[in-house]
């Protein structure tokens, strides 16, 4: 009888601490094409659903749940406040602001989808994402950018937050 304890203690234990285990890495994904046809810029940004839901809910509102049935109506509406204060785009030096297109769910990550109009020229790309910084001191967010037949992709840390591209 006393092996039947053991392995039904050491079963326990073993739950209880698969559980309790968190990420051994924080990483979001953004990335931004350019559609000649549309002229603008198309962002994707892929975040760990459970990593975003943590940064809501100390940000905004602590009883938010991502991906249910029951999701708050205004999800959305923190995730594109969160999204326009922490990426940040300027095309030939200018800033420009992103429409908030939507989001899904996917597996463990969030998709969010947003877009900048009316972009008809690029001679430089200059993006900044702290996107998860101020939650997660270890996040690194990895941007691809495939503009001008050009594919270049950059990971942006704490301590180097932004990117440039030039096409001169």
């Amino acid at each position: 009888m006393k092996p039947l304890h053991f392995l039904f203690a050491f079963l326990m234990f073993s739950l209880l601490i698969s559980t309790s285990v968190k990420h051994e890495y924080y990483v979001s994904v953004t990335k931004v094409e350019y559609s000649k046809k549309a002229q603008s810029l198309q962002i994707i940004s892929q975040i760990f659903i459970d990593d975003f839901e943590k940064l809501l809910r100390e940000r905004y509102d602590e009883t938010i749940t991502l991906d249910s049935k029951d999701e708050n109506k205004l999800v959305e509406e923190y995730m594109s406040r969160y999204l326009s204060d922490k990426l940040k785009l300027k095309v030939n030096g200018k800033s420009l602001n992103f429409k908030f297109i939507g989001r899904e769910y996917k597996d463990d990550i969030t998709y969010c989808y947003l877009e900048i109009e009316n972009v008809s020229q690029i001679n430089s790309i200059h993006v900044v994402n702290k996107v998860l910084f101020d939650v997660f001191p270890d996040q690194q967010n990895i941007v691809r950018l495939k503009l001008k037949n050009k594919n270049k992709s950059f990971l942006l840390t704490p301590s180097k937050d932004s990117c440039l591209l030039n096409f001169d």
